[in-house]
């Protein structure tokens, strides 16, 4: 018999804290390093996609200018207290990924102080999180207004990452034309998308992955709040095996995500990356975690994991 509403949502979340406890001890080994994280992750309003050289200096330079953001207090101004802070910053990361294999990039946003820190502007391809873009470019096309045979396509293509209607949704849109020009309305100045039919080859930096969650879950967005909404909720409702990656991060129980995972062809190395809204510390906090070069799709998960955990709580305490 079928659980009610209520009683699928308490065990849905019950499930969610059990995998989170298990993430919780397999990241455990970063925890030690999240103290020497603070000069990574120094909190601007501007320099989001930036690699941690870039971060270190626009925070002393903008230092004063976003006190009221929350932001970067001022400090050093000199260019050796940058180099210093990037080299700390490279050193911090490199240490908190340990033996795990691959390279990524990360960003962290508090839409509610307009805080937001990150390292890492190396472009990636999307795999599964282009459904994303795919569904708010739709939206975005259609006024927010889909047909019935849309949304049960945009249901399976985000809560059970189904390609096939990922592929009916992307040719609706316009294939890479149509989601370029979305994009271009959606501020992804850095994202192209895969040509030929294959979506999941769309090119995009952590910092484009962050505007697009600006794009679901602010205001500040070319899309209505009815479609913002919905957008949401699809990614609130995300197939429990699939629920990993930046819920890593997540204190409340409440996350909204969308994982994309490909092994390529010519490498045989896993693309593995995550993208959401998570709770902690009280706030809404929008993750992305991008990554490649992974051996195996699991060393890629823990990758990622171990990433988004030591990120989102570095963040939070430099942001005070």
């Amino acid at each position: 018999m079928t659980a009610p509403p209520e009683s699928r949502t308490s065990s849905r979340r019950q499930e969610r804290r059990t995998r989170r406890t298990r993430r919780i001890r397999r990241a455990a080994v970063v925890a030690v390093l999240l103290s020497a994280l603070g000069s990574w992750l120094v909190v601007s309003r501007s320099t989001t996609g930036a690699p941690a050289s870039a971060v270190a200096s626009a925070a002393v330079t903008a230092g004063t200018e976003d006190d009221d953001a929350g932001g970067a207090t001022g400090g050093a101004t000199d260019g050796a207290s940058e180099s210093a802070a990037a080299s700390a910053a490279d050193t911090a990361l490199a240490a908190a990924v340990g033996a795990l294999d691959g390279h990524f990039a990360v960003t962290v946003t508090d839409p509610a102080s307009g805080a937001s820190a990150a390292w890492g502007d190396d472009s990636f391809v999307t795999a599964s999180i282009v459904k994303v873009d795919i569904l708010a470019a739709l939206l975005l096309q259609n006024d927010g207004v889909l047909t019935s045979s849309q949304k049960a396509a945009a249901a399976l293509m985000i809560e059970q990452s189904d390609n096939t209607a990922a592929t009916t949704l992307f040719d609706a849109v316009g294939g890479a034309t149509g989601l370029d020009a979305a994009n271009a309305t959606f501020g992804l100045t850095a994202t192209v998308a895969g040509t030929d039919g294959f979506w999941g080859l769309t090119e995009t930096t952590a910092a484009d992955q962050a505007q697009l969650l600006r794009v679901v879950f602010t205001e500040d967005s070319p899309l209505g709040s009815a479609s913002r909404a919905y957008l949401a909720k699809l990614m609130g409702l995300v197939a429990d095996d699939q629920d990993w990656g930046v819920s890593a991060a997540d204190q409340g129980g409440a996350v909204k995500l969308k994982n994309g995972w490909l092994s390529r062809d010519s490498t045989g190395l896993w693309v593995v990356n995550s993208i959401g809204m998570v709770e902690y510390g009280g706030r809404s906090l929008l993750v992305s975690v991008l990554s490649d070069g992974s051996a195996s799709e699991e060393a890629g998960i823990a990758l990622v994991e171990s990433v988004a955990s030591t990120a989102v709580r570095s963040f939070a305490a430099d942001a005070g």
